[in-house]
């Protein structure tokens, strides 16, 4: 197998809702964040540009000539088989322990990895080559006869193994003649067999993964799609809290000299809803719980004031923009950004997917905390907001920094917000909150009609302002604002398709914004015109499309948010939720029905 760059996001995530890992097509760790996803990276060879030498652990064979990767079925637990030019192989299984024990989830800050000889007799050799402080040299001692010592800022880590330490710590290769066993977590004293224990926890993660993956409603084609996909948006959920992360990694650019580097490790409102929403359509109902619970954190916090687009994974409202000028960056393009001052600005949109998330819990008997009247009066409160605010210029769900409009997709989630606070209250039996709240939703629909309705052009504007073209317009259909037969929505379709699609993909805009013309389309807006094709009436475009989607994805079966329309190289922060939620959404909508194969 022919290796992609090292630093290319052709990556495979393991992980444990704590921490997680990407690893190369050579088997290296890459990145991985401690203590939690938007920590300190204490790997981070994929943004530390030209430096060869540092942010990254290698357990390879020497003289490589191949390493072949898969994932263990129905898990986030990477195999990967080194063969040498004589044809000698080795093995190297990784995996981040998570199962339940003593009846709470043993997630640790911990990274597991098993080496074992296959055939012949290989020779194996540890590059365990830390950063600290985004960038900077961590300081390691031998602390024992079998570990090693890393201290960071935020914890120190202990890197217990079988291993002989004074090999791994002069990165001398040697004959791998039995199986050896490394684990990278706390610095604690390891207790019991290390062998036996990282095996067993092995054995209970896949268990754990297997029995999680097994509880999911798939639909009939495009199965390994949809798991790998619904494997790996549960990856970015920070179970402690119920957070969900856009992406597991910060600065991979959108394109080329961009500069378009963003940190993406943390929780916007707006992306959470699309996946809650994607994976409670396969009824995996502990991440909609989960982040529920976080939602009602955040609402309760602003106690009926402003909610910001997006909080750190503990609730964290200041995520301060900084550089980490020790990063090189994505293949020498930095910045490399820690942070987000989009937590700034306002997006008004949010008002609407906090009430779209929240009130399914209204509805749905299956879960373990239903919503009660005292969360209804709750969410009235962010109701409240989106009614005030609904009319007001904000930076619009792409974040532009330096301009603002009244746009649409955001207006139109405000009236979401109204809608289904009605809904809620009919299920609540309060027909004065319901006739309020619909009284709102009217009138702020009587408004989008007038506003953003474009007879000239026979479409609905991005902005009320101009005439403008914006993928987000789609989705008016999936909020039900529109119905697929509505020439208003088939106008729009057509228009949005003629002025942003670039062959099989879709820009987001085509218009400058504060970095220039996008040069990538967005693969999520790809998504959305494929549900949008399906929906009215062109069932065979919506395959094809789809079916070619899925071709662009990483060996690992994932995607990035962009895509170079010309080339086919991903770009931008990976792996994006944004984009596994399309591949759900549209395998679901689709696929062929159970009942066709009974």
């Amino acid at each position: 197998m022919t290796s992609a760059p090292p630093t290319s996001v052709d990556l495979w995530p393991i992980g444990n809702c704590q921490v997680s890992a990407l690893i190369d097509r050579a088997g290296r760790f890459v990145w991985a964040c401690v203590p939690r996803v938007d920590g300190d990276p204490l790997f981070s060879a994929l943004v530390g540009g030209e430096r060869p030498d540092g942010g990254y652990w290698s357990i390879g064979i020497e003289h490589s000539v191949s390493v072949e990767q898969h994932y263990i079925r129905n898990t986030p637990i990477l195999v990967s088989r080194h063969t040498d030019d004589a044809g000698n192989v080795l093995e190297v299984v990784d995996f981040c322990p998570r199962f339940v024990r003593l009846g709470r989830t043993y997630r640790p800050v911990a990274f597991a990895r098993i080496v074992r000889p296959i055939a012949g007799s290989p020779r194996v050799i540890v590059q365990l080559r830390t950063t600290c402080g985004w960038g900077g040299t961590c300081r390691e001692q031998i602390g024992g006869s079998n570990h090693l010592r890393i201290t960071l800022d935020a914890m120190q880590m202990r890197l217990t193994t079988t291993a002989p330490i004074g090999m791994v710590q002069e990165e001398r290769a040697f004959r791998l003649e039995r199986p050896l066993h490394f684990f990278l977590g706390p610095d604690e004293s390891f207790s019991g067999d290390l062998a036996e224990s990282v095996e067993a926890m092995l054995t209970q993660t896949i268990a754990e993964w297997q029995e999680w993956t097994r509880g999911l409603a798939i639909p009939l084609e495009w199965q390994d799609v949809v798991i790998r996909s619904a494997i790996t948006l549960k990856l970015c959920q920070h179970e402690e809290t119920g957070a969900i992360v856009a992406a597991l990694t910060t600065s991979i650019p959108e394109h080329a000299g961009s500069e378009r580097n963003w940190d993406y490790r943390y929780c916007w409102v707006r992306d959470a809803y699309y996946t809650v929403q994607a994976l409670n359509r396969l009824g995996a109902l502990d991440v909609l719980e989960g982040y529920l619970g976080y939602l009602r954190n955040i609402v309760d916090d602003a106690a009926g004031g402003h909610i910001q687009p997006l909080y750190g994974v503990l609730g964290e409202a200041t995520l301060t923009e900084r550089f980490a000028p020790a990063l090189g960056g994505y293949r020498g393009m930095g910045p490399v950004r820690v942070g987000n001052a989009a937590y700034e600005q306002h997006q008004y949109d949010a008002y609407g997917q906090i009430v779209l998330c929240s009130v399914h819990a209204f509805f749905d008997q299956r879960l373990l905390r239903p919503n009660t009247i005292e969360d209804f009066h709750r969410l009235e409160q962010v109701g409240e907001r989106a009614w005030t605010h609904y009319d007001k210029p904000d930076a619009g769900l792409w974040e532009l920094r330096t301009r603002q409009s009244v746009h649409t997709y955001s207006v139109a989630m405000c009236w979401a917000a109204c809608d289904r606070l009605a809904n809620a209250a009919e299920a609540l039996a309060m027909p004065d909150r319901r006739d309020l709240w619909q009284g709102r939703a009217d009138h702020i629909r009587s408004v989008i009609e007038d506003k953003a309705w474009r007879p000239d052009t026979n479409r609905m504007s991005a902005t009320f302002s101009g005439d403008d073209l914006d993928a987000s317009l789609i989705q008016l259909l999936d909020l039900r604002f529109f119905e697929p037969t509505d020439p208003r929505f088939l106008g729009t379709l057509e228009a949005v398709e003629r002025g942003l699609r670039r062959g099989s993909f879709m820009l987001r805009y085509d218009t400058e914004d504060d970095f220039g013309l996008p040069e990538t389309a967005f693969n999520v807006c790809t998504f959305w015109l494929i549900e949008a094709l399906h929906f009215t009436g062109r069932h065979a475009d919506a395959r094809a499309l789809f079916d070619e989607m899925l071709t662009r994805r990483t060996a690992a079966g994932l995607l990035s948010e962009d895509i170079d329309p010309t080339s086919g190289e991903l770009w931008g922060n990976y792996p994006q939720t944004y984009s596994l939620v399309g591949m759900i959404n549209c395998a679901a909508l689709l696929s062929k029905p159970w009942s066709s194969i009974r």
